[in-house]
């Protein structure tokens, strides 16, 4: 078994949780888990698509940024390590991988100050995972691995999701740039976090724009999958009688 912190018991249903909440929000992404950990599961594959050259920086990864992993996840199951997420120093930075004075003189980190998108103390108070972990693994939700019990578990969603999620998660914060530090959010604040997006990711990841994501805890999942279930068969029945009702206006 891997060590990891604030660990989840291992014999929650991740697979049953994990369909209930496509069902109940008709999600068309199935959801995946994030776990952090000191090292990589036993059992578990290495992503192993190759390294690119570096830029000018020195910057390198095998992939453009660590949102890009969200999307492979929802295929399979595998774990990454630091350099794997070198690519993107905000995404190094928000999952713990990399310290700010790590990244600071990066050529990505200079373009996004220089652009204008970020200010220094807008750098400074994004959320970060504090721990560093050895090894941060994805993958959907339902298939994840006995040995394995995420931290995270994040959603791809639209408007009419995220409606149902802000009446099922009251207080629900909804975030901005950058998308990814809401797993930051849910990990070290255990609170359920939504992100409007950014262009920074949605520019990576190809992400539609009507798309949308959520991080939730996976040591609350139960309780949250259960209030959502109830808002989203509210929802069904109120929706019914608006279309009823609307049948007088044809």
């Amino acid at each position: 078994m891997v060590h990891k912190e604030d660990e989840v018991a291992t014999v929650t249903d991740w697979r049953g949780l994990g369909e209930e909440l496509t069902g109940s929000l008709h999600l068309a992404t199935p959801p995946i888990g994030i776990t952090f950990s000191s090292e990589r599961p036993p059992g578990v594959a290495s992503f192993d698509a190759p390294m690119s050259e570096p830029a000018e920086d020195g910057r390198r990864g095998r992939v453009a940024a660590g949102c890009v992993f969200w999307a492979r996840a929802a295929q399979t199951t595998f774990s990454t390590v630091a350099e794997d997420h070198g690519n993107c120093s905000v995404g190094s930075l928000t999952h713990g991988l990399a310290t700010l004075a790590d990244v600071a003189g990066n050529g990505d980190v200079a373009a996004l100050l220089g652009s204008g998108w970020v200010t220094p103390e807008g750098v400074s108070r994004i959320p970060v995972v504090t721990q560093r972990p050895g090894a941060i693994t994805y993958g959907p939700l339902t298939e994840t691995p006995d040995n394995v019990n995420p931290d995270v578990v994040l959603m791809r969603v639209n408007g009419r999701q995220l409606m149902v999620l802000s009446d099922a998660i009251p207080g629900l914060r909804v975030e901005g740039k950058p998308q990814c530090h809401i797993v930051a959010i849910a990990k070290q604040d255990k609170v359920p976090a939504a992100s409007v997006g950014c262009a920074l990711s949605r520019a990576r990841t190809g992400m539609t724009p009507d798309e949308m994501t959520c991080a939730l805890p996976a040591g609350s999942l139960a309780e949250i999958v259960s209030a959502i279930k109830q808002t989203a068969e509210t929802d069904a029945v109120v929706a019914r009688y608006a279309a009823q009702d609307a049948r007088r206006f044809s």
